[in-house]
């Protein structure tokens, strides 16, 4: 299916976590040799245990803040899939320094890496929904500006990621550089942190544990969650497309719930048949009101749409969270 990959030497960053091992897995059955980056900040060393032994895998563990000649072996790289980051609200406010160095130092560096050593590779930017902030414009189309606070709790990853496409900006138009950008919206599926603080893992653990569901807020506002194995398979359509140079693109489930639905479609799929007990927080500042992709240029560009149904990704995701519980 992705034949661009075979015999390619991919470097993934953030490959210890739960979106990017998942890449790196797609990448090597595609006939592409990985090299997985990471410093496990968040990361987890499970994710990729599987890959012990696998001789077309090297797992480098490094802060891709850091120079990438500290790092990265001087042999062709054809391609680099930045998603080195936390990504869930608990962890980038628990890590706000490494999370905006990240996103923004670490993708120039990693960029002019390439520029100097490797100018006609790609590199593709892992970007997210959060650049549009609490969205005045709904569904969110790839050419809203946002609407994000810039000194607020969560800006050290909503600003971060906004610099970050903006250092991806100069460098494809200034510097001739081959760079896309994929703005990832709510994803869910196996590897998860089941401690992350991200709605589906939370509700799960607490519906496996008999506890009461936490909502934040009064469940009024909306979330599209797209199943993992969808969201890589539009990852790498844009990696690999011949029309992907320059581009930026929505992936994500359009199908929107409010968190108080989530609430119930997890527990009746855990607890059929019972109702749970809700308990009710007050919102974060700055949590998005209606979060909602427009996916309208990756069907046209990429020939790309979600084929997974919500439930039918959550029966896969909660029974991984089974095991853990066990």
């Amino acid at each position: 299916m992705f034949e661009y990959f075979s015999h390619k030497t991919v470097v993934i960053t953030g490959a210890a976590g739960f979106l990017a091992s998942h890449l790196c897995d797609q990448v090597l059955q595609a006939g592409g040799k990985v090299i997985g980056v990471d410093n496990y900040l968040t990361g987890q060393e499970k994710n990729l245990a599987h890959l012990t032994g696998n001789p077309q895998f090297r797992f480098i563990k490094a802060d891709v803040s850091t120079d990438p000649t500290g790092y990265l072996p001087t042999e062709k790289i054809d391609l680099i899939l930045h998603f080195a980051s936390p990504a869930s609200p608990p962890l980038y406010q628990k890590y706000p320094i490494e999370t905006y160095l990240v996103n923004s130092w670490g993708t120039h560096q990693l960029l002019q890496y390439l520029h100097q050593h490797h100018p006609e590779s790609r590199f593709l930017f892992a970007s997210t929904s959060e650049i549009y902030g609490d969205p005045e414009q709904h569904p969110q189309t790839e050419a809203y500006f946002g609407n994000v606070n810039p000194n607020g709790s969560r800006s050290c990853y909503d600003e971060a990621k906004r610099l970050g496409e903006t250092i991806c900006g100069v460098h494809t138009r200034d510097l001739g550089m081959d760079v896309r950008m994929v703005r990832i919206f709510n994803t869910y599926g196996p590897r998860m942190n089941p401690r992350d603080g991200r709605v589906i893992p939370q509700f799960i653990m607490e519906a496996l544990e008999n506890k009461p569901l936490s909502i934040q807020g009064d469940g009024s506002q909306t979330r599209s969650y797209c199943y993992v194995d969808d969201l890589v398979k539009g990852i790498l359509s844009l990696t690999a497309s011949e029309n992907g140079r320059g581009q930026t693109v929505n992936i994500g489930n359009p199908e929107e719930f409010t968190v108080s639905q989530t609430a119930q479609i997890i527990w009746q799929a855990i607890k059929p048949n019972t109702e749970p007990q809700l308990i009710f927080k007050d919102l974060p500042k700055d949590d998005p009101l209606r979060r909602k992709p427009d996916i309208t240029r990756a069907k046209e560009l990429l020939g790309w749409r979600p084929e997974i149904s919500f439930n039918q990704g959550l029966q896969q995701t909660i029974e991984y969270f089974k095991k853990l519980v066990m």
